[in-house]
């Protein structure tokens, strides 16, 4: 599949910041299910962009800037993708698996997770496989999809108990299950190619990936209940949603900050529709 990604960040300080530095992983790598056609990205500022790779391996630009009073940071670009059946291969990947087994402050569990993950191992038998997709699918039916009671600091705990939150909050819940039944797990961020109109999520979209010994890495979309197709485009991985954020920074100085984001997924060719947050 073809897909035409442009994903738009809207920063505006009034009064103006006296400076900012924003830390950007909005450029997708190339892997066996996954080819990089086209990629661009521009800052509607002469901002200094410095190019990197994270330890994770994501492609990383770091922007800085003097007093500013409007930022926006415009990505685009086309990707093939292939279907692998949530199989990922031909990645660089530079950490051993067991990295992932690591809990952040968002991917802790409580009780009642713990016990939530625990009866699922326990019912799979041994099979890692069967256990992750069990736990996609719960995962699913527990929770609600529910932009408001929620936010980028939500942890997967006050997520899994509000039974309410996002495609971020659902891969959370994931990831600190998936570990506390001892398979690692990891964040994923990207985009998805809609096929129902009026499915509304966040700017850019989320998933978790979890590895399977003698498969690898698989990706699991809790929010939407399947498995990864070639309906996602894969951006940036990390233990939570802090390593993989399309954007994330500081700014010094300056008063009310206002963000807007704008995220276009279509398939090449075809008419696509944009889906706004302010």
């Amino acid at each position: 599949m073809r897909l035409r990604i442009a994903h738009s960040t809207s920063y505006r300080y009034e009064p103006p910041a006296s400076g900012v530095i924003q830390i950007l992983r909005m450029t997708p790598g190339s892997h066996d299910g996954q080819y990089v056609a086209e990629w661009q990205i521009d800052v509607s500022t002469d901002s200094r962009l410095d190019m990197h790779q994270d330890a994770f391996g994501n492609v990383t630009h770091v922007l800085t800037h003097g007093p500013i009073a409007d930022l926006t940071i415009r990505v685009e670009g086309l990707i093939e993708t292939h279907d692998t059946g949530g199989v990922l291969r031909g990645t660089d990947e530079r950490f051993p698996p067991g990295l992932f087994l690591r809990q952040t402050a968002l991917t802790e569990v409580n009780p009642a997770m713990a016990t939530f993950a625990r009866e699922m191992r326990s019912e799979s038998d041994g099979d890692v496989l069967g256990f992750l997709h069990a736990l996609m699918v719960q995962i699913n039916e527990h929770m609600t999809f529910d932009e408001d009671p929620t936010n980028s600091g939500t942890s997967a705990a006050e997520a899994f108990a509000l039974k309410r939150g996002v495609c971020q909050d659902y891969a959370h819940i994931f990831i600190a299950c998936a570990r506390s039944g001892g398979v690692p797990a990891r964040f994923v961020s990207g985009h998805f190619l809609r096929s129902d109109g009026t499915v509304h999520q966040q700017a850019g979209h989320a998933w978790a990936e979890a590895y399977v010994p003698d498969l690898g890495w698989v990706g699991f979309d809790a929010a939407n209940g399947l498995c990864t197709t070639d309906a996602h485009a894969r951006v940036a991985i990390g233990l939570d949603y802090l390593g993989a954020a399309p954007v994330r920074g500081t700014r010094y100085g300056g008063g009310a900050e206002t963000l807007t984001v704008a995220v276009k997924v279509e398939q090449a060719g075809r008419p696509g529709q944009w889906q706004s947050q302010s």
